[in-house]
């Protein structure tokens, strides 16, 4: 009895030890799928940072551009009004003092 006995034993170890590599097979496809599913998203997520960055070189340039233009407007406004004063001055006889 002692030989059937420990084979029934052996028996049951082997079906736990078939359960346990089974589990462990499973958990190796899974961690492969979202190993794959993170990279996946990395790469989205580094494509939406880099158009992101490329939006934001683009909109530096446009204000930086758009404020030489005002930049350039605005000393001309002042020079045109500077050169107005001046003939103000000259036809009504008096001059506005700068403080």
């Amino acid at each position: 009895m002692e030989k059937e006995h420990l084979e029934m034993i052996l028996e049951d170890i082997n079906g736990k030890f078939d359960l346990i590599l089974e589990g462990h097979d499973g958990l190796r496809k899974e961690l492969r799928e979202l190993s794959r599913r993170t990279d996946e998203r990395f790469d989205m997520v580094d494509f939406k940072f880099d158009v992101l960055n490329n939006k934001v070189d683009t909109v530096v340039a446009d204000l930086k551009a758009t404020d030489a233009r005002l930049s350039n407007k605005v000393d001309d406004v002042a020079a045109e009004l500077k050169a107005h004063r001046v003939d103000t001055e000259v036809h009504r006889g008096y001059q506005l003092r700068e403080d």
